[in-house]
């Protein structure tokens, strides 16, 4: 981070934060910081701000488990306010979407559990599902990717269709846990639809 100095006199002591997501670059939230805030954050590796509603400290997440795991910070040229790029742990919105300002839509949804599954890989953080898969490898995350596809043919059978989309969602997230693993991403992805694409439109 280049040194910046953050005016917190502007303010009376506090700064707006945008909180960013660090992996698919999505602006996720406005919040508010002071020093002790910034100061927590900063020491604790979770984004934390000051509620001028409650007159406190709060940690994004401290009631529902979605918390925001700090990456980074960026200071604009008057230092009056901070971008802050953060990888989420579940919704940031209350109403249960990904971003406060727009309802996501499904590409943006895939486009994100993907850069959360390449955010595990690379962090490997202790208790994540995600990364025993990584640390099992291969042999483990593609006999997942089968099982998977054996429970939506069997739900698509058998079941109803919300039992479909629930095992359509955990075959979706295997295999692209299985990408992540073989180094492919969801780009390689479009350029393989939008080339198969191109030879249907020359024939």
């Amino acid at each position: 981070m280049k040194k910046r100095n953050i005016d917190w006199k502007k303010g009376d002591g506090l700064v707006p934060a945008v909180i960013q997501d660090a992996d698919s670059k999505a602006v996720l939230m406005l919040g508010y910081m002071n020093k002790e805030s910034f100061a927590k954050t900063l020491k604790t590796k979770k984004v934390w701000f000051y509620s001028r509603s409650k007159k406190r400290l709060w940690m994004k997440g401290e009631k529902s488990g979605n918390v925001l795991n700090f990456v980074g910070v960026k200071v604009d040229c008057d230092g009056d306010s901070l971008l802050v790029q953060a990888t989420p742990t579940g919704p940031v919105c209350h109403t249960g979407n990904e971003t406060c300002f727009e309802k996501t839509q499904p590409q943006k949804d895939l486009q994100s559990l993907f850069a959360r599954i390449q955010n595990r890989k690379r962090e490997m953080p202790k208790g994540s599902y995600t990364a025993s898969l990584f640390k099992a490898g291969l042999n483990k995350i593609t006999l997942k990717v089968a099982e998977e596809s054996m429970e939506v043919v069997q739900a698509a059978q058998k079941e109803t269709k919300q039992r479909l989309k629930e095992e359509a969602t955990d075959l979706i997230y295997h295999l692209f846990a299985l990408l992540v693993e073989r180094g492919i991403t969801l780009q390689d992805i479009d350029a393989e639809i939008r080339k198969r694409n191109e030879k249907k439109r020359g024939k």
